[in-house]
């Protein structure tokens, strides 16, 4: 992996966004989720009523992995972090989510979501709000889909009407209400 590590804002929150991994613009940014993905996430909360600014000053922010990956094979975007890569970072994931005990954890992307449950699709997962339970700690897992300029999943349907479905899920829950309207 490339670079330094990129973490988000250190706030306490009841809220964790999860990421796969920082983009190659992150780093010169020094924040996860700074460009393109960032830009089309940051549209889909602005869409529930919270802009980037106060997203970043109230929910926590993390990822599977903290540096760059690298490019893929062929060159048009990102490489997904080896097993290796994933396994060397969980210790940082574990202990954020041991010590700020979140109620609400928001997966975005497939690599994301596969730290918490197994699923064969997309459809499976995102528009839905899945119980969890660790040794540790008990909250709501709402899916969201990686809102990669590349991908086309939330742009048709079904991933479409998911992504809305998922993100009225976040609306209502009480902690993001608790969190955002506070």
């Amino acid at each position: 992996m490339i670079g330094t590590p990129i973490v988000g804002n250190p706030i306490k929150s009841k809220i964790i966004l999860i990421g796969q991994a920082p983009g190659i613009r992150e780093g010169d940014l020094q924040r996860p989720f700074a460009w393109t993905a960032g830009k089309n996430m940051f549209k889909w909360f602005s869409s529930i009523g919270v802009n980037e600014e106060e997203f970043r000053k109230k929910v926590y922010m993390s990822a599977v992995c903290r540096c760059y990956p690298g490019k893929n094979s062929s060159g048009t975007g990102d490489r997904v972090p080896t097993k290796v890569e994933i396994k060397k970072c969980s210790k940082w994931l574990d202990f954020e989510i041991k010590t700020l005990k979140p109620k609400l954890i928001i997966p975005v992307g497939k690599l994301a979501i596969s730290q918490f449950i197994r699923f064969e699709k997309l459809n499976d997962v995102v528009g839905k709000q899945i119980k969890y339970k660790s040794k540790n700690n008990n909250f709501n897992l709402i899916c969201l889909p990686h809102p990669s300029g590349l991908s086309t999943w939330y742009k048709k349907d079904p991933g479409k009407s998911l992504l809305k479905a998922a993100l009225n899920l976040i609306e209502k829950d009480k902690f993001w209400q608790l969190t955002i309207n506070k």
